[in-house]
């Protein structure tokens, strides 16, 4: 990932002259939590000479500023009156933080984490909002953006920190100063701009679990106006657990990525990027856990969380395989000093191939080989002016996407079935948005944004009942005998299209030069759509049923903000409260179902559902002080109370009997960072000591409570890190989940379905210890 920020901003010049007179954090501001916006942020830029920042404590009173671009321009984190954490790359660094997911303990009200079954698959909620479900046709209620570049697929999106200069978590709906509108929130990375002279950097990690990782990132000027640069990644660890049945590690990771960039300068005003990248994920398939002993064959619970049984390896012919690639183009034209024109287009396309054993055991009850194909190509434009009254964006959007998945469902019973379902869904919308600022006077300002969105989909839908455990014709089984066909809607039979309007308004008062008070409202909106696992027959829906899809969703957050600092920026404190109102909440799932009528469910299918109205509201608490010159504290807590109002099924409002999924009520987070200068070996250099607690409270996995469900628990990380004076190398120890804690993340839960029932569950990573080094030429 490379870096979209210009180092010559006059921002940035500012911040390098005061590098000589704020030695205090010039040097350790990179180890520094800078709480901001309602959000736990990091701040500081790296030393002017390059290489990593060294850690040592700053002078008082000289509390560096991070800059973001949250609002699609450069603003200090305190003065933004948006909820945002921006986490710097020194920040991930010296806390070793692997991917997005392990942000997830520090950052209110969110929960990133890899979808069931999957190792790369992204499922993410912010303030009650997201999607669970990665199949085709649904989108996700949190917006992952690379650069600006709106990824449209979650499969992927779990990736491994590299080439970052800061990764940006905005909260609430998103759609005025973005691309692509998404009701939930925003996870932005914004990479690394190449260096103007030869940048060489290598980092190598060894862990528990044979981790073995490397990233190699090399660029150099071509000439004056031209810059080229590479990195290659390997990341790879054993099994956190065994498949007892195959031999094969579970919970295993295999991954290698490179990306390649060029950045011409044309002219002092002009400047262009072509960037690509390649992810290839070769782990083996993540198999659950049961909970319960085997129906019919009794097979016992299985003492190790991460250990299986499971006995489906491979998909169409392929073993597990993800595949991902994207190229991409940015023009940037300075207009003037105050006007400033951009341009992104992009392309992206993913491949799929995920053998899911549903029950987890040696026996044929209930598998799914599956096959997920993703591409997209957008184009965005838009000005960015920066007057001294007048501040804002403006742009068009255009998005044209296509989500296909084809499976099969194989599953034991009094009739064993081989269930073929494909869902193909074509997504093309574009959007005209508008986010101004307008300073009332010194102290007061007033912004209004507005977007107006049109989302068209069109979906096929095919499904038909194979005889036997053998598969489909599609899935490599020619010789299978057709029951029957459920549903064929296909050739233009499910079409839709949803527009909307939504606006934005906020009211920013700068009570004191420290004190920022801001109160905003936010309209967000995601476009109806199909469910692409439709079940006509026997979910016994009507055909105009099916055909009108589930309907748009909206959600309403009305938000008040305090970001204060006292005694020169030492301490700060941030506050935010929300409260949402949400309507028409889209419910993706899949239910057993019955399909010859003889008491027995003998099936699954998708249930798409618009649960009604829903309210949300919560607060979020983030500080940090810098105790001594050596010793600071941050920590964040954010309570929510997310409950349905309206939740109708087959006529009855059953909100009392629904919850939020991935939704916990209460999560904190306390953190002690302790620098000291320590040469070693004659070498000057400074020691960082990082110890870490977190809590999350009691989890839902579902709408409705099951034993899947995670009780509230803590984890506890800790790091040792050692940095040369000079920036260029740096050795650390880390260590996360020290307690070695079980915690459910996601599962599957079809406890009638097959002969021994599926409950099974999937976890968050063991007790883990990676030794780190970096080196920077």
């Amino acid at each position: 990932m490379r870096v979209s920020k210009k180092s010559d901003s006059p921002v940035h010049q500012s911040a390098r002259r005061r590098l000589p007179g704020s030695r205090l954090l010039g040097r350790s501001a990179a180890a520094l939590l800078v709480l901001t916006g309602a959000g736990a942020g990091v701040g500081v830029h790296a030393q002017e000479g390059g290489g990593i920042s060294s850690a040592v404590a700053a002078p008082e009173g000289n509390i560096e500023k991070v800059v973001v671009t949250a609002r699609r321009r450069q603003e200090t984190l305190q003065d933004v009156p948006v909820s945002v954490t921006a986490f710097t790359a020194d920040q991930l660094s010296k806390q070793g933080i692997p991917d997005v997911v392990a942000l997830t303990t520090t950052l209110p009200n969110t929960t990133l984490k890899a979808s069931r079954a999957t190792n790369s698959t992204l499922t993410a909620f912010i303030r009650g909002v997201g999607q669970a479900d990665p199949l085709a046709g649904f989108e996700s209620g949190v917006g992952i953006y690379l650069d600006d570049i709106y990824l449209a697929r979650p499969q992927g999106a779990v990736a491994d920190i590299y080439d970052v200069e800061r990764i940006e978590v905005l909260r609430g709906p998103q759609g005025t100063l973005y691309g692509r509108n998404t009701i939930g929130g925003a996870v932005k990375y914004v990479t690394r701009k190449l260096a103007p002279q030869t940048d060489i950097r290598l980092k190598g990690t060894l862990g528990n679990y044979k981790e073995r990782d490397g990233v190699l990132t090399a660029s150099t000027p071509v000439n004056e106006q031209l810059r080229i640069g590479g990195t290659v990644a390997r990341f790879k660890h054993d099994g956190y657990g065994r498949n007892l049945f195959t031999g094969a590690p579970n919970y295993d990771k295999d991954l290698t990525a490179g990306r390649l960039s060029a950045e011409w300068q044309a002219t002092p005003d002009l400047w262009v990027r072509v960037a690509g990248d390649i992810t290839q994920d070769d782990s083996h398939p993540k198999n659950g856990h049961r909970l319960i002993v085997g129906r019919t064959g009794g097979a016992p619970i299985l003492s190790n969380v991460y250990d299986t049984q499971a006995d489906l390896a491979r998909a169409l012919g392929h073993e597990q395989e993800v595949r991902q690639h994207g190229v991409s183009a940015t023009v940037e034209w300075t207009v003037n000093p105050e006007l400033t024109f951009k341009s992104i287009t992009a392309q992206r396309q993913d491949k799929s191939y995920a053998p899911i054993d549903f029950d987890s055991l040696p026996v044929v009850d209930f598998e799914v080989p599956a096959l997920y194909t993703n591409r997209q190509f957008s184009q965005e434009f838009n000005l960015t002016y920066t007057g001294p009254k007048i501040q804002g964006t403006a742009g068009v959007y255009y998005i044209d996407a296509n989500a296909y998945n084809k499976f099969d469902t194989i599953l034991a019973g009094a009739v064993p079935t081989s269930t073929f379902t494909s869902g193909d869904v074509d997504t093309r919308a574009w959007a005209v948005y508008a986010d101004g600022s307008y300073n009332l006077t010194d102290v007061l300002q007033l912004s209004l944004g507005g977007r107006y969105t049109v989302d068209k989909r069109e979906a096929d839908v095919y499904r038909q009942i194979y005889l036997g455990l053998n598969g489909t014709p599609e899935m490599g089984n020619p010789g299978a005998i057709l029951f029957r066909t459920d549903t064929d809607l296909r050739n233009g039979q499910l079409q839709r299209e949803d527009k909307k309007f939504t606006p934005r308004i906020a009211l920013n008062w700068k009570a004191t030069p420290d004190q920022n008070v801001y109160a905003s409202y936010a309209k967000g909106f995601k476009g109806g759509g199909f469910d692409p696992r439709l079940n006509v027959v026997g979910t016994r829906i009507t055909l105009a049923q099916a055909r009108a899809g589930y309907s748009p969703e909206t959600i309403g957050t009305y938000e008040l903000g305090l970001k204060s600092s006292f005694n020169g920026g030492l301490v700060t404190t941030n506050t935010a409260l929300f409260y949402s109102d949400y309507k028409d909440v889209q419910i993706p799932g899949s239910v057993a179902i019955d399909t010859n009528g003889d008491g027995r469910d003998d099936s699954f299918a998708g249930l798409t559902t618009n649960a009604g109205k829903a309210t949300i509201k919560g607060v979020e608490f983030e500080a940090v002080a810098h105790l001594t010159r050596n010793f600071s504290l941050s920590g964040m807590v954010s309570y929510i109370d997310a409950k349905y109002d309206e939740y109708i099924v087959a006529g009855v409002n059953v909100a009392n009997q629904r919850v939020f999924q991935n939704t916990p009520r209460n999560a904190a987070n306390l953190r002690a960072t302790y620098d000291v200068a320590l040469p070693l070996g004659g070498v000057d250099g400074s020691l960082t000591l990082i110890g870490a607690a977190s809590y999350r409270g009691a989890t839902n996995q579902f709408e409705t409570v099951s034993i899947l469900d995670q009780a509230s628990y803590k984890l506890y990380d800790a790091s040792v890190i050692w940095t040369r004076k000079d920036g260029k190398i740096r050795a650390g120890l880390h260590g996360k989940n020290l307690s070695d804690k079980h915690y459910k993340t996601a599962g599957y839960l079809f406890p009638t379905l097959g002969n021994e029932g599926t409950l099974t569950a999937f976890y968050g990573a063991p007790r883990t210890v990676q030794a780190t080094v970096e080196y920077r030429f």
